[in-house]
This record gives C-alpha cells, sequence and structure tokens, in this order.
C-alpha cells in the first residue's frame, strides 16, 4: 500500500457502503456534479497511466461508474495523442448515466469503444507486449461473491496476458469489505483508488490483487471525507 501522505493522520478506509453514501453527499452536501467526480478520478487514473509510460493502452471498461472512469480517462489520453484503445464488456447492461454520457462525448469524439465478445478479447490480450498496459475499468466497489460471466471469461484472459495491469479503484472481482477475491479476480500491479483506501485493502492476502495501491483524490476535501465518515459511522451505531 502506498505511503500515508500526512502520517500524522491515521489513513481513512471505506466500505462499499460508504463510498456509496460519499458520492451522494459528495453531490447533495458539496454540489459536486458526478461528472465532475468522474473527470478527476479519470485525470487521476491518466497520470498514474502515464507513469508506467506504455507502448500501447487498453481499457476493459463495464456498464458501472468503474467503466465510466475509464472512458473519461481514455478521451483524456486521445486528446494527447497516446496510443489508447477502449474494449466496452457490459454483457447487454444498460451504461450507468455518467458512463453514458462519456461514452457519447468519447463516440463524438472519434474514439471507437466497441463492445467485445471474452473469446475476442482473449486473442487480442494474448498479443499484448510487455510494455503496453491493460486498464482494470470493470466492475467497481459495490460487487459482491464470485463474479461470473462474460467478466469472469475477461478478468481470466487480462490476468494471462503479458502487458501488467493497472485496476481502478479496486481490482475487479475484489470485494472492496473484504479484500477476497472468491472467484475469478484482477491481479493488478498498480491500483488506484478514489477518495479514500477501501477496507478490504486492509487484509494482506489483498495484495496479491492490489499490487501497489495509490490514492487519487477526486475534489471530496480530505477533512470533509474524513468528517463524514466519522458521522455515518456514529449514525450506524445508533441505529444498532
Amino acid at each position: 500500500m502506498s505511503a500515508n501522505p500526512n502520517p500524522d493522520v491515521p489513513p481513512l478506509t471505506v466500505t462499499r457502503d460508504e463510498v456509496r453514501q460519499l458520492d451522494a453527499l459528495a453531490i447533495s452536501q458539496c454540489g459536486i456534479n458526478s461528472l465532475v467526480l468522474m473527470e478527476n478520478a479519470a485525470r487521476g487514473l491518466v497520470d498514474a497511466i502515464l507513469a508506467h509510460s506504455p507502448t500501447r493502452i487498453v481499457f476493459l471498461c463495464g456498464p458501472g461508474n468503474n467503466g465510466g472512469d475509464g472512458l473519461a480517462a481514455a478521451r483524456i489520453l486521445a486528446s494527447s495523442d497516446r496510443p489508447t484503445e477502449v474494449r466496452l464488456v457490459t454483457a447487454g447492461k444498460q451504461l450507468s448515466n455518467d458512463a453514458s454520457c462519456n461514452l457519447e462525448i468519447l463516440n463524438r469524439c472519434g474514439v471507437d469503444a466497441p463492445e467485445s465478445a471474452p473469446e475476442q478479447l482473449s486473442s487480442e490480450l494474448k498479443s499484448l507486449q510487455t510494455s503496453d498496459l491493460i486498464v482494470d475499468c470493470l466492475l467497481g466497489t459495490g460487487i459482491r461473491g464470485a463474479i461470473r460471466a462474460p467478466w469472469e471469461d475477461v478478468v481470466n484472459a487480462a490476468n494471462r496476458s503479458p502487458a501488467p495491469i493497472l485496476a481502478a479503484d479496486l481490482p475487479s472481482g475484489l470485494d472492496c469489505d473484504t479484500g477476497c477475491g472468491t472467484g475469478a479476480c484482477i491481479e493488478a500491479r498498480q491500483t488506484v483508488t478514489f477518495a479514500a483506501l477501501k477496507k478490504g485493502f486492509l487484509n494482506p492476502d489483498a495484495q496479491r490483487y492490489t499490487g501497489t495501491v495509490t490514492l487519487a483524490h477526486i475534489g471530496m476535501p480530505a477533512q470533509w471525507v474524513r468528517r463524514t465518515v466519522l458521522e455515518l459511522r456514529e449514525t450506524a451505531d445508533r441505529k444498532n
């Protein structure tokens, strides 16, 4: 796990429910538009991607906001003429509103993001080189239990690829709260997590999947995040 940027303050970790509530409160209390949060997450992701100096970048994007982060990051990279490709894996599920918005922007900018079958992706990912980079934006913090096809097949194909993997927020298939991969799970070289570290990262076994964890701030003031999480926990304790 990456070093705490402020060693005088213990690192904050959050559960999947707290992540969801933080996002909602950042929008309702702070007035931060959800697309601004996604854009900030994408910029944090881009900074980490560029640090790898990849020859070729392949985004694997699911239908949720994790996929939306990837779509926004792909646009930012394309704007600087980086060799960027996007592969959608939605299994017929409707995209989240913000992911759909970023897909439309990406398409209008002339960047294709085709829906890709696992068989096609398996062959494509196998052909990548160690100098390339796979960006895992398939599934987010809401996943519970083992993932199923087609994501299971895509995760396994990504892990077999010679190219290293960078995961957005947390590796697809990893449980946000326990840090366990109960089925197929991305094995990333690096994970760029957003807003706060995830509770599951405290599990030593999680490092097999996360690799090095770095924290990207997405526009929520750190003191507000800490105060809000503590308030959420106090409210939950009173209910219990």
